[in-house]
């Protein structure tokens, strides 16, 4: 018999890594859910700084490694450890608002054939420096553009029936840093036939502070090289997040303008080339640029965009080197 959202018990799974205050408010905000989930389970992952204490003091449940061994692995023990319908994995770095466990609930219980959803992030940022601003809000605009069918999980805030993770055997523990666990997860769950859905109304908000060298490490070794891999190994090109056939377009245009440039040095006339280009990425990501404009005002758009076009030129890189070392595997 079907349960309904009042039946669906909730495991929260939280892996942590020196948490720091930001474990704490993701604690804090936990507590303050109505209704409270079944359980807390929170894998220290070989912690240094104390996180485990702190989450044993506000009344988690915890499991303890004694060496880092990644996030994949302790989302799976987590896993294992868990006896709630639902499994909703949120990392560490983020607060849920009170009522996005009985909104999980919800979703799950009227949508009966729904085997993972995904949400987003909020429009509201915990840091307040501009890259921390900039980063999550595009990460939020992306989320509440995307189709709701969804081609991939999110470890951040992401649900899914418990059954059905052990069906398809987990987070793959090959990923021993935090990558593209959760999308590798995705892929294997709408091969095995599973629909995931993406609910934009379900939102956390991220508590990260990124700095240059932070944010452009994590874009591009942990996102864009690992995925670009995933992407050509399963051969998943849909048209959804960050892959957005917009997006593609405004790679190829960002190194044309690059081409455009260095060409100028020769004759001048190239000049209008680069002008030509430069419009036309502006155009095409009018929207991401207007939605900045709306949240945060001029000054703050105007500024988003080198990053977003230095955004695309490592996308774009990453994308080169990731089919270079794809192809060598394969004929090797």
């Amino acid at each position: 018999m079907k349960k309904s959202a009042d039946e669906l018990t909730i495991s929260i799974i939280i892996p942590v890594y020196n948490g720091g205050e930001q474990f704490r408010r993701c604690l804090l905000s936990l507590a303050r859910t109505v209704p409270a989930p079944h359980e807390v389970i929170v894998v220290a992952d070989g912690d240094t700084d104390g996180s485990w204490l702190v989450a044993k003091q506000l009344g988690a449940k915890i499991i303890r490694i004694p060496q880092s061994e990644g996030p994949a692995k302790a989302r799976n023990i987590g896993a294992r450890a868990a006896r709630g319908d639902i499994l909703f994995f949120v990392d560490a770095d983020v607060e849920i608002y009170p009522d996005t466990i009985n909104q999980v609930a919800i979703a799950f219980e009227q949508n009966p054939n729904l085997g993972a959803l995904i949400g987003s992030y909020d429009d509201a940022p915990g840091a307040s420096n501009f890259l921390s601003q900039y980063k999550n809000l595009f990460h939020h605009y992306t989320h509440q553009n995307s189709l709701e069918t969804a081609s991939t999980f999110w470890g951040a805030c992401g649900a899914i029936r418990r059954h059905i993770f052990f069906h398809v055997g987990g987070f793959d523990e090959s990923y021993r840093l935090p990558c593209v666990e959760d999308i590798e997860l995705g892929y294997r769950l709408k091969q095995a036939g599973y629909k995931i859905k993406l609910f934009p109304t379900i939102q956390v908000k991220h508590l990260k502070r990124w700095g240059i060298i932070s944010l452009i490490k994590a874009d591009f070794f942990y996102r864009a090289l690992p995925w670009t891999m995933l992407i050509l190994r399963h051969r998943q090109f849909a048209n959804d997040l960050n892959l957005r056939w917009s997006s593609r377009i405004s790679v190829i245009l960002i190194y044309a303008l690059l081409g455009t440039l260095v060409a100028a040095w020769c004759s001048s006339l190239v000049w209008l080339a680069t002008l030509f280009i430069s419009v036309t990425l502006l155009a095409i990501n009018y929207p991401v640029y207007r939605f900045f404009y709306n949240k945060r005002g001029m000054v703050f758009a105007i500024k988003t965009i080198p990053w977003h076009w230095l955004y695309y030129i490592y996308s774009g890189l990453a994308f080169g080197i990731g089919t270079i070392r794809h192809s060598l595997n394969s004929t090797s």
